[in-house]
């Protein structure tokens, strides 16, 4: 049986980037010091009028191709992670597959989730791959969440970057990932959510948990979200650890969804990790949604700090409610 491993990882972040002094100029009133502390986010990338999910997602594929000699008609699935699809239909992976040139032998399907989405995806490929279905998936995750949002949105618009990542995952002799867990609870659906865009009658939709503050298409109810994680990933965490008979200094590194730095501060006290094992690195790009950990990857593997054979915890969680975790060994380059 082949296993799926996780190969080479490009990113893609939009040419505009937006700085809190911008922020500051647009919005006087915004105690931007004090939002840094905060969300740790100094800056963010923002896409362009009309540039898309799939124009990020593309855009770093073409990459991934062009830095790492990898022929597009290699690719036998594309996996597309993104809650901001270029199309209520066609499927978006559908038209990255014809821009890309890959062949048309190759599955291709889109799934819309977020914060947990790139953990979910490796489970996909991970299972594609011990079926024999496929020996050679891109998987990307591309999100626009800035068109989303209203200019005046303090609680959004500090947060949320665009960005995309394109990660290769293939055939493997030696199994890279191992205790998958699950969860889903969507009870908590109206505290992250757009509205607009489905069929749902007006009058029947989801709605803000709480009053809307602001004029974005996006509504969170962060203090909810907060409690949300607070209350589910440290259970999440330690059944991860059960199904490895792990403990947490048997890890190298807790790979969280980055995002906020005070959400993640909170995880690290809660769960009373060890300075530096959990990483943070907000700064730069913001909450990329469901791009966060290939960029936290590809970061740490630039830094060189992924030891060959360590076992690490991947973890997502957000939107839906959902969240996702499991544990893993990056052998890339060994």
């Amino acid at each position: 049986m082949k296993y799926a491993a996780i190969g080479p990882i490009s990113i893609h972040l939009p040419e505009r980037i937006e700085t809190n002094a911008e922020l500051s100029a647009d919005n006087p009133r915004w105690d931007m010091d004090l939002i840094a502390s905060k969300t740790g986010i100094y800056q963010r990338h923002i896409a362009a009028e009309g540039e898309c999910s799939s124009d990020l997602g593309v855009k770093a594929a073409e990459k991934l191709f062009a830095e790492f000699d990898i022929d597009p008609q290699s690719i036998d699935f594309l996996l597309f992670c993104t809650q901001t699809p270029d199309y209520p239909l066609p499927t978006t992976a559908c038209l990255i597959q014809d821009r890309l040139g890959l062949p048309t032998s190759a599955g291709a399907l889109d799934f819309n989730l977020g914060c947990s989405g790139f953990v979910y995806g490796l489970s996909m490929a991970d299972g594609l791959i011990r079926s024999g279905a496929a020996k050679r998936i891109l998987f990307i995750t591309s999100e626009t969440y800035s068109k989303f949002i209203d200019q005046h949105d303090r609680s959004l618009r500090t947060i949320f970057g665009d960005g995309a990542a394109a990660t290769l995952i293939e055939a493997s002799d030696a199994p890279a990932f191992s205790g998958f867990k699950f969860g889903t609870d969507g009870s908590g659906a109206d505290t992250l959510l757009v509205a607009k865009g489905g069929h749902r009658a007006q009058q029947d939709r989801i709605g803000p948990r709480k009053r809307k503050r602001w004029k974005s298409e996006l509504y969170m109810d962060g203090p909810a979200l907060i409690k949300f994680t607070a209350g589910q990933i440290p259970g999440l965490v330690d059944s991860v650890l059960e199904t490895g008979n792990l403990k947490k200094e048997d890890l190298g590194f807790f790979l969280f969804h980055q995002a906020t730095f005070k959400m993640l501060d909170q995880l690290i006290t809660i769960m009373e990790l060890p300075a530096g094992q959990m990483p943070i690195r907000l700064k730069d790009v913001g909450n990329t949604v469901s791009s966060t950990l290939p960029i936290l990857i590809h970061q740490l593997r630039q830094e060189q700090k992924l030891e060959q054979g360590q076992t690490h915890m991947l973890v997502g969680f957000g939107v839906g409610w959902s969240w996702a975790g499991c544990l893993w060994k990056d052998n890339y380059g060994s």
